[in-house]
């Protein structure tokens, strides 16, 4: 008998394993954490003239407010040949230019930086113009928030949160008829 009770259980903690696999796949743990997505702080991000001039545009900054010790994300067009980004709260940082001729560029905002509004300055290698953003530094560390707790769950999240139920109560079930059954054919 205690062989069917342990088999039990051991089959109910193997399906809760097996059902919870599919949300741990499904859970994208990388890059999206709704932190202030692309923010553009002020005007239209064209610099340079008419923008045709090969010169940085459509700056954006993600996020526009990040707390000290954290990273800045830097987005710019026009900059084909790679650039640079300064700025007094973090060091010069170089543009990587990918494929599609947006350049990128990843900047730690220093420990000690003292909080509130900052200006950074983008510049291509191959032209002179400078387009120029603002951001916030926030005090502490650590990424600023999102909308974190707010968000429903996932469908994904509710079908498997709803098999473990199952899967428990299933289990539970049984354990208890299996030990009516000892109880009732001892007496």
């Amino acid at each position: 008998m205690r062989a069917a009770r342990t088999l039990a259980v051991t089959a109910t903690a193997l399906a809760a394993i097996g059902l919870a696999a599919p949300l741990a796949a499904a859970t994208n743990s990388g890059g999206n954490d709704n932190s202030g997505g692309n923010n553009q702080s002020g005007g239209n991000g064209n610099f340079g003239g008419n923008g045709n001039s090969g010169g940085p545009r459509d700056v954006t900054i993600s996020p526009a407010a990040v707390h000290q010790g954290s990273t800045l994300t830097i987005t710019v067009r026009g900059c084909t040949r790679g650039g640079t980004v300064t700025s007094n709260a973090f060091p010069q940082t170089n543009l990587s230019v990918n494929a599609n001729g947006i350049s990128t560029a990843i900047a730690r905002i220093f420990d000690q930086a003292t909080p509130g509004n900052y200006n950074l300055a983008v510049r291509c290698n191959d032209n002179p113009n400078v387009a120029t953003r603002q951001f916030t530094v926030l005090e502490a560390r650590g990424a600023m928030g999102g909308i974190g707790g707010s968000l429903a769950p996932s469908s994904t999240e509710m079908a498997v949160g709803g098999s473990l139920v199952a899967a428990a109560a299933l289990g539970g079930g049984l354990f208890i008829v299996r030990r009516r059954r000892m109880s009732s054919g001892a007496a």
